[in-house]
């Protein structure tokens, strides 16, 4: 069975941890009750996962959000254990969102495996979630977490930042709770999913769900489906990553050791650098990852679209009042620039759209968020 075990130890199926205070940076838990869901379902409690850092103010008005990606956790920046965050760029003490001012809060997506509720979660039975859990949409996922800062006294974030599928997170907390959201910064994502990603995504979902060991979903106290996992990391990862920068580090190299193109039978054939690579990232994520959480945050990705139910994109966007950060990433093939530049020009009055210039593709927004610190800090945090 996949337990995903916190920073403080505790397993994060479990909620017993409490909301407890704790140091910052490490792993808290609230039950915020029953949520009906989008598509009518209801689940009978949900458990969210958070972690926080610095002080929250008198009128809780220095309280930042920042969402996280697909398989991303809430550890965005290093806290009181010292392990380093997945952020540290943008936040922490003296970055852009500067922990010694702001108070800064990070969730799990409901649905994941880091301590929110998830598929590998019990049920009301007692069992794990599994192939019964539901179809979680980001509105869902913003809906519990709008009553998460209700509990922790914020009724109004000074902003709310996020890339990739956090910035669609973020994006929702702007539209469905604009009362709330004062700023937002939208990175590397847009609008809505479209029919490419859409397709990108369900070659992922149904990677694992072919794996003999997925079970229909029920795979909880024997084999995992690791093998399904591991490639659907892979086909995400060839997205993440521009084809410059698959070429230049890679090329047709083989691997160290190995030689493609060496006579034998096929299947025993050496590897290019490139297998090689993907092979490790597919390794490494089974290690820490949950398959059923991964299709269910992919297919709430695939969910994303802001302007459903509500109208044309413009008026999806007309009651946003949040000041906007569009950003992008110039060699992002998973997330066009194009679709970050209509998202700009469809929101009320005149966004800019910033550009991330790395080689490196869609991960940019991670590794090269410090090119937008400046220009944040002013618009955001100054």
């Amino acid at each position: 069975m996949t337990i995903a075990v916190t920073r403080t130890g505790v397993p994060a199926t479990s909620p017993a941890a409490g909301n407890a205070a704790a140091p910052e940076g490490t792993v808290r838990y609230l039950s915020v009750g029953a949520l009906e869901l989008e598509s009518g379902a209801v689940l009978p409690e949900v458990v969210l996962a958070y972690e926080t850092w610095g002080t929250l103010n008198a009128d809780a008005s220095n309280a930042v959000l920042i969402e996280h990606a697909l398989t991303g956790d809430t550890h965005v920046t290093r806290g009181a254990g010292g392990e380093p965050g997945w952020w540290e760029q943008l936040a922490g003490p003296g970055a852009p969102v500067d922990t010694d001012r702001y108070f800064v809060v990070s969730i799990n997506i409901l649905g994941g495996c880091y301590g929110s509720t998830g598929p590998s979660t019990p049920a009301p039975d007692g069992r794990p979630w599994g192939s019964r859990f539901p179809l979680v949409t980001l509105r869902d996922s913003t809906a519990a977490e709008a009553r998460l800062a209700d509990a922790l006294g914020i009724h109004r974030w000074h902003a709310v930042l996020g890339g990739s599928l956090g910035g669609a997170r973020a994006l929702e907390w702007a539209v469905s709770y604009p009362e709330r959201v004062r700023r937002c910064a939208v990175i590397a994502v847009g609008a809505y999913s479209t029919a490419e990603q859409i397709a990108f995504a369900q070659a992922q979902t149904l990677a694992i769900r072919q794996d003999p060991r997925f079970n229909g979903g029920d795979y909880y106290g024997g084999p995992e489906p690791h093998d399904g996992l591991a490639l659907a990391r892979r086909i995400a990862h060839i997205t993440y990553r521009s084809a410059a920068e698959l070429e230049g580090r890679f090329g047709r190299t083989g691997q160290d050791g190995e030689t493609p193109l060496a006579p034998g039978p096929l299947s025993g054939r050496g590897r290019y650098q490139v297998e090689s690579y993907l092979d490790h990232q597919g390794n490494k994520l089974v290690q820490r990852f949950d398959a059923n959480s991964y299709i269910a945050i992919t297919e709430a990705l695939m969910s994303h679209d802001v302007a459903r139910g509500r109208g044309s994109l413009r008026q999806a966007l007309a009651g946003a009042t949040a000041e906007f950060f569009i950003a992008a990433v110039d060699s992002d093939r998973l997330y066009f620039p194009e679709q970050s530049r209509e998202l700009a020009a469809a929101l009320p009055g005149e966004v800019p759209m910033h550009v991330i210039s790395a080689p490196i593709g869609h991960d940019g927004f991670l590794t090269e968020i410090g090119q937008l610190g400046g220009v944040l800090r002013e618009a955001f945090f100054a």
